[in-house]
């Protein structure tokens, strides 16, 4: 099975979690900033020990070296170019790159202007893509991050740019003690604007997390949501019950962007010592009916791709180009992107696989 070959969605991929090592490398040098490694091999490998140590705190830590080398325009355009280029070579045909504009002005760059740039770069790697014979469709989720006190600010930049590459808002960072009840007016009003939002809830917190994303957040999709599995039990005789929550989300079909590998680096499956992807419980909610969707999360961060990720669920769940197609399917109904659009990716998706 190729499953690179594949035509492919990915809803979850963060645009400071993708950056090629060597391209960290050229442009740290070229800022004087100090790196944990020299070269790109190392570099990468130092990212990989650091992600897997199964804190998201410690995960997190990491970030701070990628979006040093992402606050010049030229910094900006080069790194959203070559991210989506790598999509297209994984045979992605439309990702959502989420990335939060408000990290990225420690160089004098307006909020507006570092949206204009990744635009830039993801401009030009399509035009790349199809010169080369490909098909590549991208869209900008504009990030607020829960820590801080810039949602509002935030939500309307995603709304000024909604022309212009920004297909919806996200909102990440330590989900404890930062519910998105702290900025409901401002999901109440990206509502009102008839913008979309997918909220990171169900990583590091677990049921009322999701909760809150739900009805504070008025989320469309759960950024992973891989813990209502918390809120799914057995009874006495074996059979599935469902908590308010994931009946929910089950019941309205509320896509959860799960991201495998990156959910056992940071935790989200908790209680089982030096888990594996059997661990995880991607089967369970898939054959439960959930709305199931695979994605990186951070590419660099977990030294994966969409292709990886759906190998490794391959191998350890026996799925079938019918399941993969599916998952592919999912994500693509559930991608902030215009009816015709979505016909047409939906359409490649349906002749690729039939092909395969």
């Amino acid at each position: 099975m190729n499953i690179r070959a594949l035509p492919k969605v990915s809803l979850h991929d963060h645009l400071d979690g993708g950056l090629r090592p060597g391209t960290i490398v050229e442009l740290a040098a070229e800022i004087g900033h100090e790196l944990p490694a020299r070269d790109a091999k190392a570099l990468n490998q130092w990212f990989l020990d650091s992600c897997d140590s199964g804190s998201l705190v410690r995960y997190l830590e990491t970030f701070v070296h990628t979006t040093a080398v992402m606050q010049t325009r030229a910094g900006l355009t080069r790194v959203a170019k070559e991210f989506a280029l790598d999509l297209a070579k994984d045979g992605v045909i439309y990702g959502e790159i989420r990335w939060a504009p408000e990290q990225h002005l420690s160089q004098g760059l307006t909020l507006d202007q570092v949206v204009e740039y990744v635009e830039e770069g993801l401009a030009q790697a399509r035009e790349e893509v199809a010169a080369n014979g490909g098909y590549l469709q991208t869209g900008q989720l504009i990030t607020a991050m829960r820590q801080n006190d810039r949602a509002q600010e935030i939500a309307e930049l995603a709304v000024r740019h909604r022309n212009n590459g920004v297909v919806g808002f996200d909102y990440a960072g330590p989900e404890d003690g930062f519910s998105p009840s702290r900025h409901k007016s401002a999901f109440t009003w990206l509502n009102q604007q008839l913008m979309p939002v997918t909220l990171h809830a169900g990583e590091a917190a677990g049921r009322d997390s999701i909760r809150d994303a739900i009805i504070d957040g008025r989320t469309l999709r759960l950024g992973h949501g891989v813990r209502i599995i918390e809120d799914i039990f057995l009874d006495d005789q074996n059979n599935y019950g469902f908590g308010e929550v994931a009946t929910w989300v089950l019941e309205r079909g509320i896509a959860l962007e799960l991201s495998p590998s990156s959910n056992l680096q940071t935790g989200a499956v908790p209680g089982i010592e030096n888990p594996t992807i059997k661990d995880h419980p991607f089967d369970d909610l898939y054959r439960l009916g959930f709305n199931v969707t695979v994605n990186t999360d951070n590419r660099l961060m977990s030294g994966t791709t969409i292709t990886r990720e759906l190998e490794l669920l391959v191998d350890a769940f026996e799925y079938d180009l019918e399941d993969l197609e599916l998952f592919q399917l999912n994500a693509a109904n559930a991608a902030f992107i215009d009816m015709d659009i979505r016909s047409e990716i939906i359409e490649r998706i349906t002749e690729g696989f039939a092909n395969a």
